[in-house]
């Protein structure tokens, strides 16, 4: 029970620990245990002769084992040693400062300065949204550029995973459509469009993508997703039978939406969402309500954003009636385990990404939380198994991030297996209870010292912050121990 199927020292669920200390008296017990059995099996003819008294056979052991000759002798074991820690790193970027990799690479070398000998394994972490591409692709994939057109109209580079090996592509929407190529005015609000993402969406079915995940976050639209539709051939127009404007503004005149050759082009492929947002498409808690301020939209202009959010409404009530056409012609089903939905328009979800959302679930998209899928991808349950400590972090940390931000979602698959977790953490509000609720144990601050944010944020500031973190965070698992 210590280093085989079973080691009982690195189970966490127990107080205490032990040092272990292998070949001790290896030779020696090599040979009692043989003799011991040997006589049990009858070996030359000659039984043990103790029938099935369980009390004669101690006896007899002891005999073999010459307990009477150590009895008074004082054995040396050799120096305490005890087998490397195993650490396991799932941190999502610090926004601003250091990606995924660079903060777990900087927590290794704190970790290594108080367990020089650990065993560590470093899992780039993200929930859908930026970083979910190099996160998946440290698993495996090729990733490959593209030219696409960007959220008001230029060409712009954008990447995507493809694995051949799993048939799957990996698709984030922000290098298509994100907010850094947007100024974020009121005029480039109303113009932005997701066709891109449905560019990107068409190069990974030609790739031999039978499976697309598809994240959701970065977002520079509010198109409801019809640039998308429209990239992947959906007919969306006018009365005049004219295709409509990009962007919000062109939800205002659609008059007619069919989804049949968007489908066709999509040839059955599963369309799996990456988001935690749980927004409707419309009302209060709507996309433009919600987003639109931060991407530009007027949100003190209460009748203008009223305005667009009918516009919004119109465009979702088009999209059920060609989601009720598709399923007549047996074009569309429901996936496997997903709810039914009447309308798309109050589906949790619906709004992400401007109404990305609600336009792929026109197609029969999945809806799936975004750090659950990115820690299934990334193989974090066969990692999580051996690990002594888990060690997860994130930019900041308050109580949304109980809400289903990347290292709660860290900490709840952690638990599963009963392992302690660490996060580290930019900053952190004044109560975490929600978050230590969902199964963090400790919320380790990383500034070392005080210090400005412009400071804070630098990469190489934040590198040595952080690996002093990740020293703190192996020793404080240490004091637990005692």
């Amino acid at each position: 029970a210590v280093g085989s199927l079973y080691d009982l020292n690195a189970d966490s669920r127990l107080n205490h620990r032990f040092n272990v200390t292998a070949g001790v008296l290896a030779d020696e017990c090599r040979r009692v245990l043989s003799s011991y059995f040997a006589g049990l099996r009858g070996v030359g003819g000659v039984a043990c002769g103790c029938g099935l008294s369980l009390e004669a056979h101690a006896v007899h052991a002891e005999a073999l084992a010459g307990v009477g000759d150590l009895a008074d002798e004082t054995l040396n074991f050799g120096p305490v040693q005890r087998r490397p820690r195993r650490v396991l790193l799932a941190i999502d970027s610090f926004k601003g400062s250091v990606s995924s990799a660079q903060a777990e690479s900087a927590v290794v070398e704190g970790v290594r300065r108080a367990w020089p000998d650990a065993d560590v394994c470093t899992l780039p972490l993200a929930d859908g949204g930026e970083g979910t591409l190099d996160a998946v692709a440290a698993r495996g994939g090729e990733l490959v550029t593209c030219e696409v057109a960007g959220p008001l109209g230029d060409r712009v580079s954008a990447r995507m995973l493809v694995d051949g090996e799993h048939e799957s592509a990996v698709v984030e929407m922000a290098e298509a459509a994100g907010i850094g190529y947007s100024p974020c005015t009121e005029s480039a609000a109303l113009a932005a469009t997701t066709y891109g993402v449905g560019e990107l969406m068409l190069r990974a079915v030609r790739a031999g993508a039978k499976t697309i995940y598809i994240g959701l976050g970065g977002s520079a639209t509010n198109d409801g997703g019809a640039g998308m539709l429209q990239a992947l051939g959906a007919h969306i127009v006018d009365e005049c039978g004219c295709n409509i404007a990009p962007g919000l503004a062109g939800l205002e005149h659609v008059a007619s939406i069919d989804l049949a050759p968007a489908l066709r082009a999509l040839n059955g492929v599963r369309i799996v969402v990456l988001s935690d947002v749980e927004n409707p498409l419309v009302g209060r808690r709507g996309a433009l309500t919600v987003f639109g301020g931060q991407k530009g939209l007027p949100t003190g202009d209460v009748e203008a954003l009223r305005g667009y959010d009918g516009w919004m409404v119109g465009y979702g009530r088009l999209l059920d009636a060609a989601i009720f056409e598709m399923r007549a012609q047996k074009l569309l089903r429901t996936p496997e385990g997903a709810r039914a939905f009447g309308s798309v328009l109050g589906v949790p979800g619906a709004g992400a990404a401007g109404g990305l959302g609600a336009a792929l679930l026109a197609l029969g998209a999945e809806l799936r939380s975004g750090v659950e899928t990115v820690l299934d991808l990334i193989g974090f349950d066969e990692c999580v198994r051996d690990a002594d400590l888990v060690i997860t972090g994130e930019g900041n940390m308050d109580e949304q991030s109980a809400a289903g931000k990347a290292p709660v979602g860290v900490a709840r698959r952690a638990k599963r297996y009963s392992k302690p977790v660490v996060a580290v953490v930019g900053g952190r509000a004044d109560n975490l209870d929600a978050v230590y609720g969902q199964g963090i144990d400790l919320v380790l601050p990383v500034c070392r010292r005080p210090m400005p944010l412009d400071q804070a944020l630098d990469p190489q500031e934040a590198t040595t912050n952080l690996i002093c973190a990740g020293e703190a965070a192996a020793r404080a698992y240490d004091l637990g121990r005692i």
